[in-house]
């Protein structure tokens, strides 16, 4: 059975990675999207890592620690990014959201 603390990070990947496909679907739609690439880019690739991490965690693979460092490292990438473009409501809260994601994963991984 899943624990409380794996069931909160779970939800908080989960979260960030639909915040991040979100965003980089809001990103699609604005009207300078060359601006947007890098953005874009890491949205995709922090909303794949936490959903692979929440896999991983749903299942107690042994993997999951050291995979959770990663995905911090990737969620303040995309957090910094977003940032630059915080005007943007999709861009502001999915900085939010990978900010918080970083933080749960940094605090719970196992080095």
């Amino acid at each position: 059975m899943i624990q409380e603390k794996q069931y909160e990070l779970i939800n908080t990947l989960n979260h960030c990675a639909a915040a991040c496909s979100h965003c980089a679907s809001a990103c699609l739609e604005e009207k300078d999207v060359k601006m947007m690439t890098k953005c874009i880019s890491l949205d995709l690739d922090c909303a794949e890592i936490c959903r692979l991490v929440a896999a991983l965690v749903s299942r107690d693979s042994e993997h999951a620690s050291h995979l959770m460092h990663e995905c911090a490292e990737i969620c303040e990438a995309c957090a910094a990014e977003c940032e630059k473009h915080s005007h943007m409501e999709h861009c502001r809260a999915c900085a939010e959201a990978c900010r918080h994601c970083a933080e749960v994963c940094s605090q719970l991984a196992v080095a």
